[in-house]
């Protein structure tokens, strides 16, 4: 998966949020968006899925136009701002309903999947009773349970304990080192730190490279 962003901007009326963004994003690689709130790291995020159409520019996946096609784009997983589920069904259910989509993933990798972010006691707990570190969880189990990859996690760590945080921050280390191109977005600089082998800064509509690990 090799990402392309080409003078990208976007506009809403007068309002410019984000303007003449350009970068390549790898496999192999965890990039790091980081910015303020409302700094257009979310936006970019929804135009890399096909949510947003940029004002000017263009998105490439593998090549491809995404903004032509007008299609979310293949063996993509995300988790953008809150999670959203059926509330009266429990945690395993919903992943469930989610899988028999595309039947990648059988009963025994969903229940795997939850055990690495920290849901297996769970499971069998209704959405409605979750709390916002569990409903976290579940939004990121979704996103990478179907061995995707390119992983999108907007604020990922947000309401998670730091054991969690920790077994969550490993696992992504090592789908990383699978040739996965991950990218993570959050306002708090030290969530992904740590993991990142590049970080853009965003910020009054702009982005930059501030940091790129040694290889």
């Amino acid at each position: 998966m090799r990402i392309e962003i080409k003078g990208v901007s976007k506009r809403f009326k007068d309002r410019v949020i984000l303007e003449d963004v350009n970068m390549v994003l790898e496999p192999n690689h965890i990039y790091g968006f980081i910015g303020p709130n409302g700094s257009g790291k979310t936006l970019l995020l929804k135009m890399i899925c096909g949510f947003y159409i940029p004002t000017t520019g263009e998105i490439l996946i593998n090549g491809e136009n995404i903004i032509k096609k007008k299609e979310y784009p293949k063996d993509t997983g995300a988790l953008i701002e809150k999670p959203s589920f059926l509330p009266d069904l429990t945690g395993y259910q919903n992943l469930q309903l989610l899988a028999s989509i595309q039947n990648k993933v059988t009963k025994n990798q969903i229940e795997e999947i939850m055990d690495i972010v920290g849901l297996s006691e769970f499971k069998n707990q209704k959405y409605n009773t979750y709390s916002l570190g569990t409903k976290q969880k579940l939004g990121i189990a979704q996103a990478i349970m179907e061995d995707q990859q390119l992983i999108i996690l907007d604020e990922p760590f947000n309401g998670l304990d730091e054991a969690s945080a920790k077994k969550i921050r490993a696992y992504l280390l090592k789908e990383k080192e699978k040739g996965k191109l991950i990218i993570l977005s959050t306002h708090i600089k030290e969530d992904v730190k740590r993991l990142a082998d590049t970080l853009y800064m965003f910020e009054n509509g702009k982005v930059k490279n501030i940091k790129q690990k040694s290889k």
